[in-house]
């Protein structure tokens, strides 16, 4: 059986090729940095796979796939865990490696301290913008197969609407030729973020690089006391995200773009839907996707609403 017979339709998704060959990094990717989250410092480093492994992390030998059937639900990000081990913050990087087309790569985390069994993907300046850099950098090839064969990339054609709703935020997907991303948030507390709407359809990386990538992470100042009490935004500064208070209005602008918030929500629901890849095929449904008041986990929610492949 070919790899692309591995991928069974269903009466909601048919899995149809998209006339191109998986792809992964022409060379090592590294970065480090602090995490958001944990305020440690780790190094991540990126490296070419075979074409059919898909995305997948590795900490201290232990491989975690970058898979919506390892997402575990946690505060203000996107935890992958397995067997005891769990790495954070993922949303960002498989963004970028999803939008840029990298479906195959070997993801290694390492950090100097002591818990190795819980990981963060360094914030970097709070958005995607780094690793789009870095994979452009380097470049992308065709990926082969263990025996030196190439392989179609497959995608998730979706043939019905399917949706999922946490209280009045939802994420609803139509069938469509293309993917379309309209995103929509509502902060009426806050009148400098407000209720914003972006809409486009994702034609090619470079529209990601310029116009998503860019888009950093934002957080409510009058917020930031009760979040680092629980725990969280340890490594959070104006250097890796936006500020807003409610009184003041932004507090370290300028801003990338007006509506830099509701941006950044599209790049952290193309990170958690390229939860849905699995074989080196595409995350994200060939869908009109429409996200409200959308979130990490209820991100999460949809993609479990879809087929999986056996």
């Amino acid at each position: 059986m070919t790899l692309a017979g591995a991928f069974k339709s269903s009466s909601l998704i048919s899995w149809k090729s998209t006339g191109k060959l998986q792809q992964t990094i022409a060379k090592c990717i590294e970065r480090t940095g602090e995490a958001l989250h944990s305020g440690k410092v780790a190094t991540v480093k990126i490296s070419p796979e075979f074409a059919g492994e898909g995305r997948y992390f590795e900490c201290r030998s232990n491989l975690i796939p970058a898979s919506i059937d390892f997402a575990k639900e946690s505060p203000l990000s996107t935890t992958l865990h397995k067997d005891g081990h769990s790495v954070r913050t993922v949303e960002h990087l498989l963004s970028a490696l999803e939008a840029t087309g990298v479906d195959n790569c070997r993801i290694q985390i390492t950090s100097s301290d002591s818990e190795v069994h819980s990981l963060e993907v360094p914030i970097l300046d709070g958005s995607a913008r780094e690793w789009v850099e870095a994979i452009e950098q380097v470049g992308l090839r065709v990926a082969i197969d263990r025996v030196g064969k190439s392989c179609e990339k497959m995608a998730p054609f979706l043939n019905e609407p399917v949706h999922a709703r946490r209280n009045d935020s939802f994420v609803v997907a139509f069938p469509s030729p293309e993917v379309h991303i309209t995103c929509g948030i509502n902060f009426s507390q806050v009148p400098a973020i407000g209720c914003q709407w972006f809409s486009s359809n994702l034609i090619g990386s470079t529209f990601y690089a310029k116009q998503i990538a860019p888009s950093r992470t934002f957080c409510i100042y009058e917020e930031v006391e009760r979040l680092r009490n629980a725990g969280l935004i340890k490594g959070g500064s104006e250097e890796n995200a936006i500020v807003c208070s409610a009184s003041r209005g932004w507090l370290n602008p300028p801003l990338r773009f007006q509506d830099e918030p509701c941006r950044h929500k599209v790049l952290d629901l193309i990170g958690d839907l390229s939860l849905f890849a699995r074989c080196g095929s595409q995350g994200l449904p060939m869908a009109h996707i429409v996200s409200y008041k959308g979130g990490h986990a209820l991100h999460a929610d949809f993609v479990r609403r879809l087929p999986r492949i056996n």
